[in-house]
């Protein structure tokens, strides 16, 4: 099937199984206007992290790359009212868009975002002791991917959920000896993965309207 088929196969899902949602699509509208990169999740996607942190039964959720907060909304919306979501996200003009969009979702009391390089902020969260988390979603810069990674086992408990996006990258996560770095920080994430005793994981490839990809899944072991 063509790339085509693909998106049309995410148009048939999200028609049946998703409905339209104002809200995200006006998220998506506003990272169009505020020249956003246009590398959110699929809705499909972001439902299916929706359905996992509600799996989870999450109560606190780590968000690394927040960009114009259309997975932070999804995300969010898993929670209890109670519930509290942090996310990370270098870029302060993409952070001011994702604070409007999340403003408008209506989830502002249950987001928080920080600004500056994520290892700055993780460092900081560990530092004071933060609560651990119960899902982690890494979604940022990919040849950070194994410093995120531990800095994600700091700050998670036994049963937490930890889901990292884009890592299949076309298939190029096969070239050993690749010199792009996107590639060669998640080959070195499913090296650490392989080696880390705390983490059971799976990884799976994903085709649609982001073409050819995939999530990296782990449960911190007990």
């Amino acid at each position: 099937m063509t790339e085509a088929g693909w998106s049309a196969v995410d148009s048939y899902i999200e028609g049946r199984l998703l409905g339209a949602d104002p809200v995200l699509a006006a998220a998506l509208a506003a990272n169009r206007a505020g020249g956003l990169p246009a590398i959110d999740v699929s809705a499909a996607q972001g439902k299916m992290l929706h359905l996992f942190a509600r799996m989870a039964g999450a109560r606190r959720i780590l968000e690394l790359g927040t960009l114009g907060g259309y997975s932070t909304i999804w995300l969010a919306r898993a929670l209890p009212e109670d519930g509290r979501l942090v996310t990370l996200e270098r870029d302060r003009h993409h952070a001011e868009v994702a604070q409007a969009n999340i403003a408008r979702a209506g989830l502002a009391e249950r987001v928080e975002i920080r600004v500056g390089p994520a290892m700055d902020s993780l460092n900081a969260m560990i530092a004071v002791g933060e609560p651990p988390f119960d899902l982690v979603f890494i979604d940022a810069d990919k040849p950070s991917n194994t410093a995120y990674l531990k800095a994600a086992l700091a700050l998670t408990r036994p049963g937490s959920v930890i889901v990292v996006d884009n890592v299949v990258r076309g298939g190029g996560v096969l070239d050993a000896d690749s010199d792009d770095p996107g590639i060669a920080g998640t080959r070195a994430l499913f090296e650490v993965v392989a080696a880390e005793p705390r983490l059971s994981a799976t990884a799976v490839q994903t085709v649609g309207a982001k073409n050819w990809d995939g999530f990296l899944l782990a449960v911190v072991n007990g």
